[in-house]
């Protein structure tokens, strides 16, 4: 028989059954979990078994969600049970369920059926939907205060272990305190230290595209967002366990582009960004199991708001008339029952409203754009962007282009690498007509200096070395599902020399020694503490700061020689024998230099596009 794929988990499922275990029992639990890998069969009912030698017997019943979400959905065979190794292996093998697996309908709409997706991993746009300012929001109650108090203890504790002792005993501590966060109404704080978490296991497990820059920026919302929290301050965001949708009234969108979605769980789909009138951006997806495929087909799926007779194709390049609209505060339109939507005439990237759109000054909209991701970490990205470029040609990895009237020298690199979908070919073909103009529709890389990923590209209206799309595109070509050809864009000049890309331009970003705090906080990330006092120890700790300083970079300096001289502290009792230090001051330490490089990076990047 071949191997069944464990059934996702409760985290406090899991937190649970780690706790009931003595001391003696943790330290094997780790390589019990190994021990897991492969041996999952399928049962009677749609259980799911895992046998240890031949007396003992671990079955996980899933619920009807497909998840374990009860201790009594997971039984073994052995005297020790419910308090045994081999249940909590099994578990902490499984993955983690979310509370949030499905997209939240808005109040109108019937309940998400079994199936719908979890979160996906593409950026969502900004929102026209006002957002309740820091000031109007109220001070955390006390079960609140409580609840993110334990999620910092526990996240601190997490960060001082590192990957590589940050087994499951460790991370069931982390589930714990979330799911007290979650009692207590706090699902943004959860949802963090669930990420942190599913980074831990990907990290140990060593995956393929595991990025430890993404495990550290996780733990760096974590334990910002927990001190916030626990501080009592009003304005700590709290979040909510649902996406809320609001009455919106009638609405009148225009299509801008279809985007491919991918997550690493495996579902896949489409997401067709739109405009509104007063320049706001809006988001309709459909995103279901399936993977690249499901994101492939998806592309010409039938768009299900309001009856509304188009597909996701049409819509990119036409419009909708909603009555009844609902809309979230991230932006996404909702499906209840009361919304109508008829089919519009849509309008050309040259056309107003869309033109005015790219006629923003690119640094203010990156500006723009950076800072909303910033304010809230794991929930959004960048929103698009949108200018007019000359491409000067290939270099390395991505393309070079200049943004027309005088703008700065920008990078375009893949939006989605994977082969199946189209981008990476279709930036190749541009890549092959060095001096053509081209509209752009993309996000900028909040993690590279001058760097857009572009979603769509069009002609620039008046320019003859530009773009000649079919009529049908409406203007434009969806780099994901478009595929450009060699008449698309217009023919070189007799006689005319093959151009060259320039120079690519300062990156003040790889040249500000910057590197030098992102890679201590990494390795913290990566070894914890231990390997933190490690570093300092094995090389003059002036070396870290004197490059910082010559740089200007005085605060990003100070900041990481005190990390570096915490996490090298080894208080003594009354004894005078060394014992282990607090979690907490190291990790407030770890956090002050996160949170100001994470600033400073972003600072270069917005100076960059300049």
């Amino acid at each position: 028989m071949s191997p069944e794929p464990l059934p996702p988990v409760a985290p406090e499922v899991l937190a649970e059954a780690v706790g009931q275990l003595t001391a003696r029992l943790r330290k094997k639990l780790d390589a019990a979990v190994a021990e897991c890998a492969g041996k999952a069969l399928a049962g009677s009912g749609g259980s799911v078994e895992v046998r240890f030698g031949e007396d003992t017997l671990v079955i996980l019943r899933p619920g009807p969600s497909g998840a374990v979400t009860e201790p009594g959905q997971a039984a073994c065979s052995c005297l020790l049970a419910p308090r045994c190794l081999h249940r909590a292996a099994v578990l902490g093998a499984a993955p983690l369920a979310d509370a949030d697996t499905v997209p939240p309908a808005d109040p109108a709409a019937p309940e998400p059926s079994e199936g719908t997706p979890p979160p996906v991993t593409a950026p969502v746009t900004a929102s026209s939907v006002p957002v309740t300012t820091e000031e109007a929001r109220p001070s955390p109650t006390p079960a609140q205060v409580d609840a993110a108090a334990g999620l910092w203890l526990a996240a601190a504790e997490a960060l001082a272990a590192g990957v590589t002792a940050g087994g499951t005993v460790v991370q069931a501590e982390l589930l714990r305190a979330a799911h007290s966060a979650r009692l207590a109404g706090l699902p943004r704080a959860e949802a963090a230290a669930l990420r942190v978490v599913r980074g831990l296991r990907t990290a140990r497990e060593r995956h393929r595209g595991q990025r430890l820059s993404d495990l550290t920026a996780a733990f760096r919302t974590l334990l910002a967002g927990a001190a916030a929290l626990a501080s009592g301050a009003a304005g700590a965001e709290v979040g909510t366990a649902r996406r809320a949708y609001a009455e919106g009234g009638s609405l009148r969108v225009l299509g801008l582009c279809r985007e491919p979605v991918l997550s690493a769980t495996g579902y896949g789909g489409v997401t067709t960004h739109l405009l509104g009138p007063d320049g706001s951006l809006y988001t309709l997806s459909d995103v279901r199991p399936g993977g690249v495929s499901r994101a492939k087909g998806a592309g010409t799926a039938s768009v299900a708001l309001g009856g509304a007779v188009l597909d996701h194709a049409g819509l990119a390049r036409g419009g909708l008339l909603i009555a009844g609209a609902t809309v979230s505060a991230d932006g996404r339109l909702g499906a209840g029952r009361g919304v109508r939507a008829t089919p519009v005439r849509g309008a050309d990237w040259s056309q107003e409203p869309v033109a005015a759109f790219f006629a923003r000054p690119v640094r203010e909209a990156v500006a723009s754009s950076l800072d909303a991701a910033a304010a809230a970490p794991g929930d959004a990205g960048p929103a698009l962007l949108g200018c007019d470029v000359e491409v000067l040609g290939a270099a390395d990895d991505h393309l070079l282009a200049r943004v027309l009237d005088g703008g700065p020298l920008v990078r375009l690199r893949v939006a989605h690498p994977h082969p199946e979908l189209a981008h990476a070919e279709n930036l190749r073909r541009i890549g092959g007509f060095p001096g053509v103009v081209l509209r752009v529709l993309g996000r900028p890389d909040p993690d590279r200096a001058a760097t857009l990923r572009p979603l769509a590209v069009g002609p620039v209206p008046g320019a003859s070395s530009s773009l000649r799309l079919p009529e049908e595109w409406r203007g434009h070509a969806d780099l994901g599902y478009d595929r450009l050809q060699g008449d698309h864009f217009p023919r070189p000049e007799a006689g005319a020399a093959p151009g060259t890309p320039g120079p690519a331009g300062t990156d003040p970003l790889a040249d500000a020694p910057l590197w030098r705090v992102r890679r201590l906080l990494e390795t913290g990330v990566a070894g914890g503490r231990r390997a933190v006092a490690e570093a300092a120890r094995g090389a003059d700790r002036t070396a870290l700061g004197v490059p910082l300083r010559r740089a200007g970079l005085a605060g990003a300096a100070e900041l990481a020689e005190g990390l570096a001289a915490e996490a090298d502290r080894r208080p003594r009792d009354s004894f005078g024998r060394l014992v282990d230090a607090s979690p907490d001051a190291y990790a407030r330490a770890w956090l002050a230099s996160a949170v100001h490089l994470d600033a400073a990076e972003r600072a270069l990047v917005t100076a960059s596009w300049s």
